[in-house]
């Protein structure tokens, strides 16, 4: 517990080297530094798992129901805060390196406090445990943190002969002190067997602990009944302490005035204690077992300053379980966001509190209640890591009033990186109809795979993000390439663009013209001849590659069969009449040798083919 609370101090305190303001350094600020420890990566990901758990959970539950399914959520969390400190100090343990083990064991500290403050916050708020339960609930919970005597106990308990060990006092004491009596009376039993001549005394101090008192968690008895029961016992280990009879064994005689709740008595031991808020739960066992919740704030404030005894002031971690016991949540959850080196806790646990319907009028007054608060903040220190990003979508997702705000923004700058990762982007952005970040990262990566010359990839993101202009960028690089190579690149993709090339016009042309070498390959001549002429006369084709179609008519109209009919060949010499009368570069034109052979090839392929049609259809009318 010392450790925790010297950790949290120096969390508190900043974690600069001592470089002077003026230091011609550049230090790198990164939000919520502890995202990329690896260690803590299970805290993450397990505490999304019951964060979603509870957001799903029946909110029909009412009354005990409801209470013990929120204990139950409160418990999970504090779980994984434990299984994160194990292996913690695990790796502590493992690691040769000084400062990597000094790390670690700073982390074991600050997540030994985290579990302190929520397991107190759990019996206060969510358990809300009323006079009686609570103090078993404060007494499991001292025994639970306060383990900076365990090695003590350990270590008497294993020795041969544990009554003699200079030690047996001390462990006697520790377990009087946590309320264990069923293992201080053990411990005494081995030495009233080492000691006949003290039996009578050892029996009567075994009868007195053994006799008192204890409030139930059933509701077996009354607090008046227990405070009756507990007076009786209470004069009778006074009778006992005023008749000497432990007069002769200091140690006996300390323990029955611990069991009167003698204030001084418990004070001396203070070091077995180390903490003033183990002194406040043995205070409060041995003098009020029946305290209620709202009383605790009195006992509290006065079993700190008799503890520190004005020697030490406290420390940020007083500070946050001394407001828990004035039962100031907000002050607790401001204590702790000042305190603690990221919003993981604070987020957390101000959400259960929520849930049980503790901090429904607290509103802050930039708009958003402290629950979305803390989350918003949260979520946004996840979206800087490379992965932990996931988890913040979720936690954007429940927060009703900025959450959406909040997730647009940051799944803008997530770093595209892989392909991958750019579709789990994208799926997201989907699932929440965020339809200007779908194509925005469509774009980013259209034009990723474009800069890559990946033609197909870039196209394909470009028909996601429905910009008919890069749609159009990207087809007149198809063409172009087909052009230049004769062949078209990534046919799967442009045989199944189905409505997709409706996009825009050049993509369209793009589809139609693929689809005319498909028919030309399968020797379905009519059908091509007949797309050919209508993406010319349609004027879906783009002017400068109409040169391009009427060479691509050559082998249709050369082939045995006549395929094109006079009307067809008519149209396609016209085509060729206002390709060579239109072009701006006409005289150029007329200049290269190798376009006015194409021309001239057409021309006289046109002809030769009229002259066919008209053979053929004149035969076809005489006879």
């Amino acid at each position: 517990a010392g450790a925790a609370a010297r950790a949290l101090t120096g969390s508190v305190a900043g974690t600069g080297d001592g470089a002077p303001p003026s230091s011609s350094r550049v230090f790198v600020v990164r939000r919520d530094q502890d995202i990329y420890i690896h260690t803590l990566r299970k805290l993450f990901n397990e505490s999304h798992g019951i964060f979603m758990g509870l957001q799903r959970s029946e909110e029909e539950l009412a009354g005990k129901s409801r209470k013990a399914q929120l204990v139950q959520v409160s418990k999970n969390y504090r779980s994984v805060i434990r299984a994160c400190m194990e292996d913690m100090h695990q790796a502590a343990v493992s690691t040769r390196d000084p400062a990597l083990q000094g790390q670690y064991s700073t982390q074991v500290s600050i997540l030994s406090a985290m579990e302190l403050i929520w397991n107190l916050c759990e019996i206060l708020f969510v358990e809300a445990a009323p006079a009686g339960p609570l103090l078993l609930r404060l007494l499991d919970w001292v025994r639970l943190h306060v383990c900076d005597v365990d090695s003590m106990v350990r270590e008497v308990l294993s020795s041969e002969s544990p009554s003699k060990h200079k030690l047996f006092w001390n462990v006697v004491d520790i377990f009087v002190l946590q309320g264990r009596m069923d293992e201080a009376r053990h411990l005494l039993s081995k030495e009233a067997s080492a000691n006949p001549t003290s039996m009578n005394k050892y029996k009567i101090l075994d009868d007195l602990m053994k006799k008192m008192p204890v409030p139930s968690l059933g509701n077996t008895q009354t607090l008046t009944e227990l405070e009756l029961k507990w007076q009786h016992w209470h004069e009778e280990c006074q009778r006992y302490l005023q008749d000497g009879t432990f007069a002769s064994n200091p140690h006996m005689e300390s323990i029955c005035k611990i069991l009167l709740g003698d204030e001084d008595a418990i004070l001396e031991k203070r070091e077995l204690m180390t903490t003033w808020y183990h002194f406040l739960v043995t205070r409060l066992l041995y003098s009020h077992p029946t305290v209620k919740p709202m009383e605790l704030r009195f006992y509290a404030q006065s079993s700190m300053d008799l503890f520190l005894g004005g020697e030490s002031s406290p420390e940020p971690l007083d500070m946050i379980l001394m407001a828990a016991f004035e039962f100031e949540m907000h002050q607790v959850i401001k204590e702790c966001s000042i305190v603690l080196s990221n919003w993981w806790f604070v987020a957390h646990l101000t959400d259960l509190l929520d849930h049980c319907k503790l901090l429904q009028s607290h509103n802050l007054y930039f708009g958003s209640n402290m629950r979305e608060f803390l989350l918003l903040e949260y979520a946004s220190g996840l979206f800087s890591h490379h992965s932990l990003w996931q988890l913040g979508v979720d936690y954007f997702d429940h927060c009703p009033e900025y959450g959406r705000v909040y997730l647009e923004l940051h799944v803008e700058r997530v770093p595209l990186s892989t392909e991958q990762k750019a579709l789990k982007v994208l799926r997201i952005c989907e699932q929440r109809q965020m339809h200007e970040q779908v194509r925005s990262v469509c774009k980013i990566m259209a034009m990723k795979a474009l800069r890559n010359n990946r033609l197909g990839s870039a196209l394909s993101w470009s028909i996601r993000a429905k910009d008919a202009a890069f749609a159009t960028l990207i087809s007149d690089r198809f063409l172009k390439d087909y052009c230049e190579r004769g062949c078209f690149s990534d046919l799967d993709l442009i045989d199944n663009l189905g409505p997709s090339m409706l996009l825009s016009d050049r993509l369209t042309f793009l589809g139609k013209y693929r689809e005319f070498h498909r028919l030309y390959g399968e020797k379905r001549f009519p059908e091509a001849a007949r797309l050919l002429l209508t993406l010319m006369t349609a004027h879906i084709a783009p002017c400068s590659f109409w040169m391009t179609l009427l060479t691509d008519a050559l082998p249709l109209l050369e082939q045995k069969e006549v395929i094109f009919s006079a009307e067809q060949t008519y149209e396609l010499m016209r085509c060729l009449e206002d390709l060579t009368a239109g072009n701006p570069d006409k005289q150029k034109f007329q200049d290269d040798d190798v376009e006015t052979t194409k021309v001239e090839m057409l021309r006289l392929a046109l002809a030769r083919n009229l002259a066919r049609v008209i053979v053929k259809e004149g035969t076809v009318e005489g006879s």
